[in-house]
């Protein structure tokens, strides 16, 4: 039942946010591995329609911090403000206390902002005069980076970065898909227009989701599969093990933090597809995902033009495959 639910949402997604099947996919293994996303592209891309169809499809609440270069980490985790009448100071919640958060174009802050938000997401909880809060127990980031215009931004650092369970790249849609967003769009004003609600989806409980994640954490992964992921880390650390050029493109490999997303997201890939075990192909359509933001390339891969994509797909074709 709870997949059939999952895919009534997928579905939901993919209607509303037309051409951009990668990131709705993306966006629910990241809800059912219990994961944050950094995603990358340019701007109109409707990245913050995903997030808003996502929170129509739960029960849950969404909330959009636009990042810039004077916001503060107060802004986000909220901060304590003095009552006079009562002559106490009271906890007023900040963003962050959402189930749902975007947080849009996430490197046009400083690294306190990203620091707060990052530690937010490792630990579900911040501190404000040295009070503890727990956030919601559903706490889902969706930060974004404009690839385009980086005058002005303070790039994360990579230990950072390893905190996102995914890193998803979108582009523009093509053709038949770009009528497709004209008419949707068109028609969506006309409804508004006419007073007509747009057309509501059933939503998914908090405990629809947990029960979700216990069966996606059920899903069977043979040893073969485990040896296959622990395998595909390997190379980005000791890729002189398969090839001298490989070797040459990488100059620090993936964290264990990236094989246990491996193997999270794969799972989640193969439940969403029906399965009750892991497949080869699931770990290789989730790989670049995972592993793209955690690969730092040698200074003579940058030189030559060598993307994080490219080390990943040669790792794809050298690792052996159960």
């Amino acid at each position: 039942m709870a997949v059939n639910q999952i895919q009534r949402l997928l579905a939901h997604l993919d209607s509303q946010v037309l051409g951009q099947q990668q990131l709705t996919q993306s966006i629910l293994i990241g809800l059912l591995a219990d994961g944050h996303l950094l995603v990358e592209g340019p701007p109109g891309l409707a990245k913050t329609r995903a997030v808003n169809s996502l929170s129509d499809g739960i029960d849950a609440n969404f909330h959009r911090v636009q990042f810039t270069p004077d916001l503060l980490p107060a802004d986000l985790t909220g901060t304590d403000i003095y009552r006079p009448e009562t002559g106490e100071f009271i906890f007023q919640k900040g963003p962050l206390f959402h189930n749902l958060i975007l947080a849009d174009e996430i490197n046009r802050a400083p690294a306190k902002v990203q620091a707060a938000l990052l530690e937010a997401m490792a630990e579900r909880q911040i501190t404000v005069g040295g009070t503890t809060y727990p956030l919601p127990e559903l706490f889902l980031v969706m930060a974004t980076q404009n690839p385009l215009e980086q005058e002005g931004t303070y790039p994360l650092p990579e230990a950072q970065l390893d905190r996102f369970l995914m890193h998803v790249e979108i582009d523009y849609p093509d053709a038949d898909t770009e009528l497709k967003i004209l008419q949707l769009t068109r028609g969506e004003s006309i409804d508004e227009l006419a007073g007509k609600l747009p057309n509501s989806v059933e939503k998914l409980s908090q405990s629809d989701i947990k029960q979700a994640r216990k069966s996606v954490l059920e899903v069977h992964l043979s040893s073969a599969i485990e040896n296959y992921i622990v395998q595909l880390v390997v190379a980005t650390r000791r890729p002189q093990l398969y090839s001298e050029e490989l070797a040459s493109f990488i100059d620090i490999g993936v964290s264990p933090r990236a094989t246990i997303a491996l193997e999270r997201c794969a799972r989640a890939h193969a439940w969403l597809n029906n399965r009750e075990f892991v497949s080869p192909d699931d770990v290789q359509a989730v790989l670049n995902n995972v592993l793209r933001h955690r690969i730092i390339l040698s200074y003579q891969a940058q030189a030559k033009g060598i993307t994080s994509n490219q080390v990943i797909d040669q790792i794809k074709q050298l690792v052996p495959v159960p």
